[in-house]
């Protein structure tokens, strides 16, 4: 504990002093992100989102090493994949006849079969896997500024729509009634996940922005009857879940990535766990 801590002073541990400030400035997009994604139950979306970028990595990555055409970064692939499942999804929740969770399946499913059979055939295969796992620890000086845009993103666009998107999560035929234009709002809310999603999944990982963009909003949301409180305890135990996980992988030399989405794993569960046992204390009495 003690060196873990001495290792956050600046300059001590560049690795360990890059992913301490990751972690600060991921938990805000995180937590209002997180928390709309919770409150509309759009979590298999995000997922899905998650996983077809990585069809865009594995495309990009392929022309990189395999065809040299180096413009086409893993970002630019990741943001267009996500974008597409973000379109698809929400045009067919709004408008067409078929199931949505088969849509959403079918999206992750063929996104993440299309990323595979790119990173197969990329020359530097362990390479590109990373995308899939990531490592916090490896957060470069540009990641933390793009962390920092995409937080600046985030609060501007929901402090400028924080009323519509509310009537959007929470009902939407009442939001109709009253004029909001609830698909643009509904499809906005999608486009700013994918973004969230594929900015933090590269470069932390897909695994891991899974894991905080749902687990800590959950937990939030037990303990919360606004909004806006849910954000605000979301993003504090994002942090939490990301100083203990970075702890814990420091100590006993573990992948942090893997450690950090064990914490808010566990916590989700310890949590639903006493809340199943008090209210069934409650209703003994």
């Amino acid at each position: 504990m003690i060196e873990f801590l001495y290792s956050l002073l600046p300059f001590k541990n560049p690795l360990i002093n890059n992913a301490f400030i990751a972690g600060i400035l991921s938990s805000v997009c995180f937590g209002i992100i997180g928390s709309f994604v919770v409150v509309k139950r759009i979590s298999a979306i995000a997922g899905s989102m998650a996983h077809s970028s990585l069809g865009g990595i594995g495309f990009a990555l392929f022309l990189h090493y395999n065809i040299a055409i180096l413009w086409f970064t893993p970002l630019i692939g990741a943001l267009i994949s996500a974008v597409v499942s973000a379109l698809i999804i929400g045009l067919v929740n709004l408008y067409a006849s078929q199931r949505e969770d088969t849509v959403i399946g079918a999206v992750w499913a063929i996104g993440m079969a299309i990323g595979l059979i790119f990173i197969f055939h990329t020359k530097k295969y362990k390479d590109a896997m990373s995308y899939l796992f990531g490592d916090i620890l490896f957060i470069s000086g540009e990641n933390l500024l793009i962390i920092v845009m995409l937080d600046v993103i985030v609060i501007a666009v929901c402090l400028l729509f924080y009323n519509k998107f509310l009537a959007v999560s929470f009902d939407q035929e009442f939001a109709k009634l009253r004029g909001v234009r609830v698909e643009f709002f509904y499809i906005l809310l999608l486009l700013l996940t994918a973004l969230t999603i594929v900015l933090m999944a590269t470069i932390v990982g897909i695994l891991l922005v899974i894991a905080l963009l749902t687990l800590p909003a959950a937990i939030a949301g037990l303990f919360s009857k606004k909004l806006w409180q849910m954000m605000l305890i979301s993003a504090f135990l994002c942090l939490v879940f990301t100083v203990t996980g970075l702890l814990l992988s420091y100590a006993y030399d573990l992948p942090p990535g893997a450690a950090i989405t064990l914490c808010a794993g566990g916590a989700y569960v310890l949590v639903l766990l006493l809340s199943q046992a008090k209210n069934k204390f409650f209703k003994s009495i």
